[in-house]
């Protein structure tokens, strides 16, 4: 039996209020958590001027020994450009490009020859493309004064910034939902094992977020998916799997409707590997409308509202 999935005649008032509450938190917390990150990022990027003696020595040898920058040099050319332009523009390999900006490192199976001409070809790319107009010493062929070097840094971190802008202000709505969580269970007695324990261990009255759980994809082949929150109830007889609860916000309608099968295939991996003993719901935050909640609901997902926290209780916590 269903606890949000089967009553539709709530749905309208349930999305106006979730819309709102994620309105009043966007309002009041995004800019500053914003700015932080921007303060951040410029940091990093002072780092990196440093390092490359202001972009006069940009080489091969400082990506190796930091990956990470390459975001920072996309961003301080003129147009900056995205990861697919730098490929196609340099004729680099885009395993090397993701590995360096997603991964934080080199590619482990890239032979050394070809992993040396890529990085040539990124950094002769980099250079020819500077956007001389924030780099003004470059084209002087001099010094920069400090305020130089904290202005440039302050304009690619904002570049940086903007360019990250939606996983940023996502990153800090999935840490906020799953504190929210957290607190909801420990002030019911729970127990947060998260990073402590795998989901065979899990007992009554235990908790793990950012849990990876086991799971199946159609060929068989195995899978890790991670879960935002699995809980082993306190009470319940014959129960012997935890909940699975996936947090999810959402600042727009449209996003959610071109991602809304993403919860249907993790289920259906789930369920390969452990059955029908599954129980995987959604914590809603923000735009969710009634398509798809109705698609949600038609694979026989349901959801608690953050707003309506408490709906936790009627799935047995």
């Amino acid at each position: 039996m269903g606890v949000n999935l089967n009553k539709p005649h709530l749905w309208k008032e349930d999305i106006t209020r979730s819309v709102d509450l994620y309105n009043k938190w966007f309002l009041h917390f995004a800019p500053s958590t914003y700015r932080k990150e921007r303060v951040k990022a410029t940091k990093h990027v002072q780092d990196m001027l440093h390092r490359t003696k202001h972009f006069r020595n940009l080489t091969p040898e400082e990506l190796r020994s930091d990956p990470s920058i390459l975001f920072a040099l996309r961003m301080s050319t003129a147009p900056p450009i995205a990861r697919d332009r730098l490929v196609g523009l340099a004729g680099i390999s885009k395993s090397l490009v993701n590995n360096m900006e997603l991964e934080h490192r080199l590619p482990p199976q890239m032979k050394a020859t070809a992993l040396d001409t890529n990085l040539r070809k990124i950094t002769k790319m980099i250079i020819r493309l500077v956007d001389i107009d924030i780099f003004p010493w470059l084209a002087g062929h001099r010094n920069p004064t400090k305020q130089e070097v904290y202005r440039t840094a302050t304009i690619v971190a904002d570049r940086l910034c903007g360019a990250n802008a939606d996983p940023i202000v996502r990153n800090a709505q999935e840490k906020r939902q799953l504190e929210k969580i957290k607190k909801w269970l420990e002030d019911r007695g729970y127990s947060d094992m998260s990073g402590k324990i795998t989901l065979d261990k899990m007992k009554r009255g235990m908790f793990a977020l950012r849990l990876n759980v086991p799971g199946l994809k159609e060929d068989n082949k195995s899978v890790n998916i991670p879960v935002d929150a699995a809980v082993m109830p306190l009470k319940g007889k014959g129960v012997k799997f935890p909940l699975m609860i996936e947090a999810k916000s959402a600042g727009d309608f449209t996003n959610v409707n071109k991602r809304r099968k993403e919860e249907a295939a993790k289920v259906g991996q789930l369920r390969r590997k452990h059955g029908n003993r599954v129980r995987y719901i959604l914590f809603l935050c923000g735009y969710f409308d009634s398509g798809y909640l109705g698609y949600e609901a038609s694979e026989g997902i349901d959801w608690v509202w953050e707003h309506r926290i408490d709906d936790l209780v009627a799935f047995g916590l």
